[in-house]
C-alpha cells in the first residue's frame, strides 16, 4: 500500500475503488473499457498495483457515469484490513 502522504496515494485509492465498483457491476476490465470508450490497457494500468496511471477529472466523471455511482464513491477511504478488493 502507498503512504497516504505520497502524491500517488490518490491514484491507489481511486484504483481500488474503481476495481471494487466495476466488479460489483459484474464488468470485466475489457467490458468496462468499451463502455467508457477507453482501451482495456488504460483500465488495466489504472487498476494495477505496480503502476500509477494518471487520469483526468473528466475520466473519473466518465467512470462514475458508466458505473452509475456518485463520483465521490471513487474517493472512499480504503479499509486496510480488506485486501481482496
Amino acid at each position: 500500500m502507498v503512504n497516504k502522504k505520497d502524491e500517488n496515494y490518490i491514484y491507489y485509492l481511486v484504483a481500488k475503488n474503481l476495481k471494487k465498483q466495476r466488479k460489483l457491476k459484474g464488468l470485466t476490465q475489457a467490458e468496462f473499457a468499451e463502455l467508457c470508450n477507453y482501451s482495456d490497457g488504460f483500465i488495466m494500468n489504472i487498476e494495477s498495483e505496480k503502476y500509477y496511471q494518471t487520469f483526468s477529472l473528466g475520466t473519473l466523471w466518465k467512470f462514475a457515469e458508466v458505473l452509475t455511482i456518485d463520483i465521490r464513491e471513487l474517493f472512499t477511504p480504503i479499509d486496510s484490513d480488506n485486501k481482496n478488493d
